[in-house]
This record gives structure tokens, sequence and C-alpha cells, in this order.
């Protein structure tokens, strides 16, 4: 389902070129919930980014359901993304002028989905927050906003699922909960999902962790 090959991503930092993954060889199939951690500055939020296909490596590439993102023009790349790739940010990114229920509504409507209203109010139900769903997110607490996130991530059905510290924002309890969700929703959509996080304890949950350092990957316990 996701697979990178030798995929390399340097920066240039005044005269200085900064190498942040470096040489990575990976392999995520169906249905994998794979959570990846490392130190600050490991690389873990570039390897996200590349897989979500929102940077390019420098050299290598990377493949999605066996398509390579790394040759596709940028309006190709957009569709596959919309149609196969949900991502949920550590900032929620919600449209402070809609209802929860208008956030997880749009981009079903950008997809001409015929089923866009009832599925939006599945998936606000989903997440808990059916007596929310007319709410602005002004109006919702940290942990609401951040379900409402990962039901729209869920609102065009992906296929890949990637979540960026998706509780980092999160008081111990609500992050649980969000995490918690994150791992039902897997299970029961058959969802693969890779997850930055620096919490080893919520790391362990996962199917099979990675971890970065120095944008190596210098562990990884394969099932």
């Amino acid at each position: 389902m996701i697979r990178l090959e030798r995929v390399t991503r340097t920066v240039t930092s005044g005269t200085e070129q900064l190498t942040i993954l470096d040489a990575v060889d990976l392999f995520v199939p169906a249905g994998q919930f794979v959570a990846v951690t490392g130190a600050s500055g490991s690389g873990k939020s570039t390897l996200l980014s590349l897989v979500a296909g929102l940077d390019a490596p420098t050299s290598g590439d990377v493949f999605l359901a066996q398509q390579r993102i790394t040759r596709m023009r940028e309006d190709a790349l957009a569709d596959l993304r919309g149609a196969m790739v949900g991502i949920i940010f550590q900032s929620f990114h919600l449209i402070p002028s809609l209802t929860a229920y208008e956030n997880v509504l749009v981009p079903m409507e950008l997809a001409n989905q015929a089923d866009a209203g009832e599925h939006a109010r599945a998936l606000i139900d989903g997440v808990g927050l059916a007596d929310r769903a007319h709410h602005y997110p002004a109006q919702l607490s940290g942990g609401e906003q951040q379900r409402v996130a990962i039901a729209r991530a869920f609102a065009n059905r992906p296929a890949i699922l990637l979540a960026d510290e998706p509780t980092g924002n999160l008081d111990t309890a609500n992050g649980a909960r969000v995490f918690d969700l994150l791992v039902r929703l897997n299970r029961e959509h058959g969802t693969t999902l890779m997850l930055v996080t620096h919490e080893t304890a919520l790391a362990a949950a996962a199917d099979r962790r990675i971890v970065l350092s120095a944008g190596r990957i210098v562990a990884d316990d394969l099932p």
C-alpha cells in the first residue's frame, strides 16, 4: 500500500546541505497500523509529508497503491490524494465559519458524493459528537475539534490515513480518547494508518513501530 525506495530529502540551510531523510526504504501493507517515533528533528513529519505527496523527495521514489507519486503531475497527485489519503494534522485546520457537521461535509460535496449528508452525519456520530454537530469550532473543546478533524479525514473513505502528532495539543484524557478513536476507525474500516507520535505508550498499541534517528530507520519491529 505504501512503499518508499531509497528516499532522501535534503534542504539548504545557509551554505550547508541538511539531510532530513537518508535513503529510507519502507513497505507498509494495506490495513496495517504503523507508529513512527523518534526525537524531534529525526525526520518523522517529513516522512509523513512525503508519503502524502505534500513534499517531494530529493531522490528516491514513493508509491501509493503501486502508483509512483514522485513522477505524477500535481493535478493527478491532488486527485489521487483526494481519493485515497486522509490527513490529520496536530493543528486541527477546521474552517471557523462552518459547523462541525459542515466541516465534515465539505470534502464530500467537493467530490460529489451522492450520500454526502448521510455519511457526514454517520461520521460525526461515529466520533461521539452527534449532539455537537451544529456547533462552530470556537464552541468546541480541543479534543472535540480534533475529533471533527478525524471525522473529516474519513470523509472520502480513504484507504490511507496519515496522522501527525494528532494528540500533541491535547491533555492526557482527550489525547487517549482521540488515539482510541483512531485505532477503532482503523480496525473498523481496514484503513492503513501511519501515525507520527512522540508518545511511546501510545505507539505500543500499533501493529508495528518504526523509530527514526537522524533521518534513518534505526528500529522496525516487523510483525
